[in-house]
């Protein structure tokens, strides 16, 4: 048997340090062992999915130094890789389980269904799906799909009793079914859910082994009872822990910028960067600190993963980083790299129409754009509210700034603008007022170039970073949080 495990990123948002990670130990665990790696893309959500976050993923990864053996851009036997390119693999399957009783129709409105929550939590249960859907009579079913009535597919669930099943790191695993909810399986638009997904395609992809955050370990029993339900053999399961913040919180943004290519852009070597994930809840035989990704397979055992939250320590990260550019790279490979980095014609075209106007001197370009290749700027805090704007209003815009900018999926000057306009226009500032803080939070400066132009250039990770330090000047008590997040629900494009 062929070891194949996967790595399968939703193209929704940045590239996560999280999927880095898992990417990470799947490709060990496999290239150890002689096997294969596959990249595949869950874009089913065809909302939220891009084609620049697939490709920000696909670049991320490689740029940390990670090859798939099978993907949507490599191609491979088990093609396509893109689950958007498989709907309707899914829906023979789904329909499969319906007619096999493992699986049912469900009618409910989406209204319904919240009354059916309400409900139940005024009664003091756990919200849950009630089973509605298998009490409809084959005539009500017929009229229902006659009549084009919209439905989802849902799986079945016993109704007492326990699911156990053995988990490659963490033994045997009991969970009561009471506590499972009846899984959509396939949604009202015809997309398949994460479970069905992933379920088809790991079966027909040949996946051996699936290592995956231990967030998902409440979920197994829906996974692997597929399989049962489709009479397929199910892959090893594996829970690896999750990444944790210094105060061992959840690894979020934030707290600690969580996209790759934030590291990327603030100079850290790639090397270093996979250096330190594979240290998170894996350590060497001999306990070196640093080694190759090389290395690292030569030597992995997944059976050494510790189960305790590893902590994601940024000052660490930097400490490893110095140590890789002393121990590794001559002056002349260092020098390469800060060419590669940002030190090329390609992105001084872009500033240097930015700082032209403004400068006397050559040495004058180093104050006036230093923001451009710096990474957080310092200054003092009290800049953020120095403008017309009341602190607690750029608070809770700046958050808003923030929130929005998220969603954006190109990072150009014209969408900041809008955003920034609309965000400025909802708390009654002026755009100018509102600016101000920006300005001060992108450049560390009061005056220099145009910090939307600062901002498309610097590009969405870093912008949204200093953005975020700026947040965390100014200080959000949970009170404070609390009212933003309900200001936000009102907001006209939240």
């Amino acid at each position: 048997m062929t070891i194949r495990t996967r790595v399968a990123p939703s193209p929704t948002g940045d590239p996560h340090l999280g999927t880095a990670y898992i990417a990470l130990f799947n490709y060990c665990f496999a290239k150890q062992q002689g096997g294969e790696f596959v990249l595949r893309i869950e874009d089913t959500d065809q909302v939220r999915s891009t084609p620049e976050s697939e490709q920000a993923i696909m670049d991320s990864l490689r740029w940390l130094g990670l090859e798939w053996d099978h993907g949507p851009d490599v191609g491979g036997e088990f093609g396509p890789y893109r689950q958007s390119e498989r709907s309707e693999l899914y829906k023979k399957y789904a329909h499969q389980l319906v007619d096999d009783g493992k699986a049912f129709y469900c009618f409910a409105t989406s209204e319904e269904l919240d009354q059916m929550r309400e409900q139940q939590m005024a009664e003091g249960l756990r919200p849950k799906y009630d089973g509605r859907g298998l009490k409809l009579t084959e005539d009500e079913i017929k009229a229902n799909l006659a009549a084009d009535k919209p439905y989802v597919i849902r799986m079945n669930i016993p109704s007492a009793g326990s699911f156990k099943f053995n988990d490659y790191l963490r033994g045997e695993i009991e969970i009561p079914w009471e506590n499972v909810d009846m899984q959509v399986l396939l949604k009202a638009d015809g997309f398949p859910t994460y479970f069905l997904a992933n379920v088809v395609d790991d079966h027909h992809m040949q996946i051996s082994h699936i290592f995956r955050g231990e967030e998902w370990i409440n979920s197994a029993p829906k996974l692997l009872k597929l399989y049962e339900d489709f009479g397929w053999q199910a892959p090893v399961l594996g829970h690896l822990p999750l990444l944790r913040n210094p105060d061992k919180s959840k690894l979020s943004k934030r707290k600690n910028p969580t996209s790759i290519n934030y590291y990327k852009e603030m100079g850290y070597l790639p090397e270093a960067v996979l250096n330190y994930l594979g240290r998170m809840g894996w350590s060497m035989p001999d306990e070196r600190e640093k080694f190759t990704l090389a290395e690292m397979i030569e030597h992995f055992d997944m059976k050494r993963v510790s189960l305790g939250g590893p902590v994601f320590d940024v000052d660490k990260l930097s400490w490893l980083n110095g140590m890789w550019i002393r121990e590794n790279l001559t002056d002349s490979e260092l020098m390469q790299r800060f060419v590669d980095w940002k030190f090329n014609s390609d992105f001084f075209g872009k500033v240097l129409p930015e700082a032209k106007t403004r400068i006397n001197t050559l040495s004058d370009m180093v104050d006036l754009a230093g923001h451009f290749v710096g990474g957080i700027p310092t200054y003092d805090p009290a800049l953020l509210t120095a403008g017309k704007a009341d602190e607690d209003v750029i608070r809770q815009a700046l958050q808003f700034f923030i929130w929005q900018l998220e969603g954006l999926r190109s990072f150009e000057k014209p969408e900041i603008f809008a955003i920034a306009k609309a965000v400025a226009t909802f708390h009654e500032l002026k755009i100018k007022d509102f600016l101000e803080p920006i300005f001060v939070a992108i450049t560390g400066k009061t005056s220099s170039t145009s910090v939307l132009d600062a901002m498309e250039i610097l590009g969405s990770d870093l912008s949204r970073a200093r953005l975020r330090v700026a947040l965390a000047h100014l200080g959000i008590s949970k009170k404070q949080a609390k009212n933003i997040e309900r200001a936000y629900r009102e907001y006209p494009a939240a």
